[in-house]
């Protein structure tokens, strides 16, 4: 079974806030699929479903972003799920805004949430799609910047990405990562997204 997890904070007052990207994403790909959260006895909100003969599970943790792992152990010790089957979702400040990179594996890239999840997990081999937020701050100015809104013109200017981002979701729940690669290499237009 694959696993979508969207890396964000779960209280309203981080609704669109950069950080919550994750969430954001996850969010879309819910509404496209007409599907709903629930809480579970873990540490997230989950939500099962079918595309097509595929099964898979959304996930939302509730620990905040820095203590994502935890959700992520609870998964991978209760679900029929390798980290290999793990897709995270999170934003990237290292990524300009929009930008979209695709990992079968790697490190943490600076992000707090990907850390906690390395570390809980013991494994680095979890692909993520990571989604660009820039670095439009000051020296010792991110954590106000990751936890700053977006604007309601730059929500508009990026909703084709995260359309897009939806459409590599349903990719990786058909095919796995690889799929995921290939949909992301043949759909590429215009410079809507980069891959580094």
């Amino acid at each position: 079974m694959k696993i979508v997890l969207g890396i964000g904070n779960p209280e309203k007052k981080y609704s669109h806030t950069r950080h919550n990207v994750g969430f954001m994403i996850v969010d879309k790909f819910a509404l496209k699929h007409k599907l709903q959260f629930e809480p579970s006895k873990y540490d997230f909100f989950y939500s099962f479903y079918k595309l097509g003969s595929k099964e898979f599970m959304l996930v939302k943790p509730t620990t905040y972003v820095n203590l994502s792992g935890l959700a992520a152990k609870q998964i991978i010790e209760n679900y029929d799920c390798a980290p290999e089957d793990l897709l995270i979702v999170c934003d990237d400040v290292n990524l300009d805004s929009g930008k979209i990179r695709i990992r079968k594996s790697g490190g943490d890239g600076g992000h707090n949430g990907l850390y906690s999840i390395i570390y809980q997990l013991e494994t680095d081999n979890f692909p993520r799609l990571r989604f660009g937020i820039g670095q439009d701050f000051a020296k010792g100015e991110m954590k106000d910047y990751v936890l700053s809104k977006f604007s309601s013109e730059e929500l508009e200017s990026l909703e084709n990405n995260f359309d897009f981002s939806v459409e590599l979701i349903e990719s990786f729940i058909d095919g796995g990562v690889n799929s995921m690669l290939d949909y992301y290499s043949k759909n590429v237009i215009n410079n809507m997204t980069s891959q580094n």
